[in-house]
C-alpha cells in the first residue's frame, strides 16, 4: 500500500525547503493537504513527483490543463505573501489543490475555473477534506469573479502572454496579483501591486510552467 504521508514528506523536504520556501505556513499546508486526492486516480502515484501533472488531457482543440509542480507552487504562493485575514482569487484552480493550500493561509478563497467538471471535481474534494473557506465557481478565467472582488491577492495558475486588465482592475488598493509571465524559458514569476490607480510590475524569479488557456497576447499588425 501506498503511503502518500511519507511521499507529502518527502516532496516538501526535496522540492519546497530546498528552493528558498521559508514560510512554515505554506509547509504545514503542503505537508497537510493530501495532493493526491486533487490529481486522476491513474496519476495519484505520480502526484508528488516534481513534475507538472495533467488533469484534463487535450480533447478537440481544447488544450491539456495541469496541476503546478509543488516546488513553483509554493514560490508562487510565498510570493502572494497571503495573510491570514486576505480575501483571495484563485484563477484557473483546475482540481482545488491551489484553492486548498491559499484556503489554509487566508481568510476566505474565491476559485474560478471555465471548465465545470474541474469546477465540480474541485468543489466535491474540497468539501470532502473539510476545507470550508473556498468557493469555486465557472467562469471565464480572464474575466476573474468580480462579484466577490475587490481582491488581496490574485493568483493565477499558469503562465500567460498578458494580465487582462479585468483581472487587475478587482485588486483591492495595496493588493498583489501573481502571475507568470512568458512561456517556457521566457516565463518570469511577477508581483502585480495596486498602489491607487497605479500598477506596478515586479519580476522576482525565473519559471516554466504550462500556459493558461485564454491569456494569449493579441496578435501585432506587421506590414
Amino acid at each position: 500500500m501506498i503511503d502518500f504521508a511519507e511521499l507529502r514528506r518527502g516532496m516538501v523536504d526535496g522540492q519546497v525547503r530546498t528552493n528558498d520556501v521559508t514560510d512554515p505556513r505554506i509547509v504545514d499546508a503542503m505537508l497537510e493537504i493530501p495532493r493526491e486526492r486533487f490529481v486522476p486516480e491513474h496519476l495519484r502515484t505520480l502526484a508528488y513527483i516534481d513534475d507538472d501533472l495533467v488533469i484534463r488531457p487535450p480533447s478537440n482543440g481544447t488544450p491539456a490543463r495541469y496541476l503546478l509542480e509543488p516546488m513553483i507552487l509554493a514560490k508562487l504562493v510565498q510570493l502572494a505573501d497571503v495573510q491570514a485575514d486576505d480575501l483571495v482569487l484563485d484563477v484557473g484552480a483546475g482540481t482545488g489543490y491551489s484553492a486548498a493550500v491559499l484556503g489554509r493561509l487566508s481568510g476566505q478563497v474565491v476559485s474560478v475555473d471555465d471548465d465545470a467538471e474541474l469546477v465540480a471535481a474541485a468543489n466535491a474534494t474540497l468539501a470532502d477534506l473539510g476545507i470550508s473557506n473556498t468557493a469555486t465557481f465557472q467562469g471565464a478565467l480572464t474575466a476573474g469573479w468580480a462579484p466577490e472582488a475587490p481582491y488581496d491577492v490574485i493568483f493565477v495558475n499558469g503562465s500567460v502572454d498578458v494580465v487582462p486588465p479585468a483581472l487587475l482592475a478587482q485588486l483591492k488598493d495595496g493588493g498583489r496579483l501573481i502571475a507568470v509571465v512568458g512561456r517556457g524559458g521566457a516565463g518570469r514569476a511577477a508581483v502585480f501591486t495596486k498602489v491607487g490607480t497605479s500598477i506596478s510590475e515586479r519580476v522576482v524569479f525565473n519559471a516554466a510552467v504550462p500556459p493558461l488557456p485564454g491569456f494569449e497576447a493579441p496578435p501585432r499588425f506587421t506590414f
